[in-house]
């Protein structure tokens, strides 16, 4: 058992708000990306606007390209949670609001489980359940992936922090 207690839900909304800025970020980057492939294998004659009007147009009436595209969009931000949470435990959010996702023994998620993590988080919804959870501060996520998020002490994320560099 951790030392640290569980996160309650206003931490959690909070660091999700600044994560979500992060993510928007890498998704325009992602779609900028994409467009500019489309782009480029319409110049390369693999596909036609086929009277669309621009790329954008013809990937909304495209369902392989709308389907591929939201793939995509889905993967950064899996990746993103993932990567964080498999490093140190702690997304750029979570490290401003001194919060730490965890297995319950303490040990820092595995790629699997931070995959599995992100997913049945359902876009933050599934930290709902802390609201009904007041004892044990639990989100759906957590009670699935069997993880926890504690709020660490201003010198233990300095830590976190830190270790970074090691």
């Amino acid at each position: 058992m951790t030392p640290f207690p569980r996160a309650g839900f206003i931490r959690r909304l909070a660091s999700l708000i600044y994560d979500a800025l992060v993510v928007i970020a890498f998704a325009m980057l992602t779609t900028i990306v994409y467009l500019a492939l489309v782009q480029g294998m319409i110049s390369i004659g693999w596909f036609s606007l086929n009277g669309h009007e621009d790329v954008t147009a013809l990937i909304q009436a495209t369902p392989a390209l709308y389907f591929l595209r939201s793939l995509l969009l889905i993967t950064v931000s899996v990746v993103f949670f993932a990567y964080f949470w498999t490093k140190s435990g702690q997304t750029i959010g979570m490290r401003a609001w001194r919060l730490k996702v965890q297995r319950n023994d303490g040990k820092l998620l595995n790629w699997p489980q931070a995959v599995a993590r992100s997913l049945t988080a359902l876009l933050g919804l599934g930290n709902l359940t802390v609201i009904l959870d007041r004892k044990n501060k639990r989100a759906l996520q957590d009670l699935i992936c069997k993880t926890e998020v504690v709020l660490l002490s201003k010198e233990e994320n300095k830590k976190v922090y830190d270790s970074l560099d090691d």
